[in-house]
């Protein structure tokens, strides 16, 4: 049985909250469950438009679209969500460059489903944590090419710049990631709010250590707010076979 919880946080930092999640453990369209973070930039209110506003997009597409593929319903929908962010942009001076990350999964029997635009994250946990999504940032193209390591990579002055992200560009670039999943897995979707407050390992530590899945989201949040809670913090939490015990 699915278990989940999501939370969002504005942080210590911000005056608003620009971080988005949709949590659906019933099916929409053809897909048997959905989950979506969102992490949006703009000046004023234009980053807090663009990641409600495509993740409302991706829902709506995804609950009409005839795909039975989850790859082609998924992308389908990023891209129409793109459309319709550089259309309002155009339209509305206020919203003029404003974009988001997008992290969608949707959990299907054993295996999950991923799509990735940005660099907001998901992680598979159990004795160790995965990082399933890889970052569409400037750092990350910097520690893929061997021009700094991972360390260095945490505290890089550029670490915010992003690479992709959905209404940056007409067209746009999705990462799709499909992972079997086990009993014991936990599955966490989150915005760099929490990445970049908090070590993976810390992460880890704090999923593997409470018991009860709302108060994992919720100690998640107040480390990343004790760290500094520089930016808003986006938490999705999925248990996958919530209720079956390990071999």
């Amino acid at each position: 049985m699915l278990k989940t919880f999501s939370i969002t946080d504005i942080g210590r930092k911000r005056k608003l909250n620009q971080d988005y999640v949709y949590s659906c453990e019933q099916p929409i369209g053809n897909l048997p469950n959905l989950f979506l973070v969102a992490d949006g930039m703009g000046g004023h209110n234009a980053g807090d438009y663009a990641s409600k506003y495509t993740v409302e997009t991706i829902v709506e597409e995804i609950s009409r679209s005839f795909e039975k593929n989850p790859v082609r319903i998924l992308q389908k929908a990023i891209e129409k969500a793109n459309t319709h962010i550089r259309e309002k942009a155009m339209e509305e001076e206020a919203l003029a460059g404003m974009g988001t990350t997008v992290v969608a999964a949707t959990c299907m029997g054993k295996y999950l489903q991923v799509a990735n635009v940005g660099d907001s994250r998901l992680y598979v946990v159990n004795d160790k944590i995965t990082q399933i999504t890889r970052d569409h940032s400037l750092v990350e193209e910097m520690v893929r090419m061997g021009g700094i390591d991972r360390e260095s990579a945490r505290n890089h002055p550029d670490k915010n710049i992003i690479t992709r992200a959905v209404g940056a560009q007409d067209t746009v670039e999705v990462d799709f990631f499909s992972v079997e999943l086990s009993v014991g897995d936990i599955v966490l979707m989150c915005s760099d709010g929490l990445t970049n407050m908090l070590e993976d390992e810390e992460i880890r530590m704090i999923l593997s250590g409470q018991r009860d899945i709302v108060e994992k989201a919720e100690e998640l949040i107040k480390a990343a707010n004790n760290n500094g809670g520089k930016d808003n913090i986006a938490v999705i939490i999925i248990e996958p076979f919530a209720d079956e015990v390990k071999e």
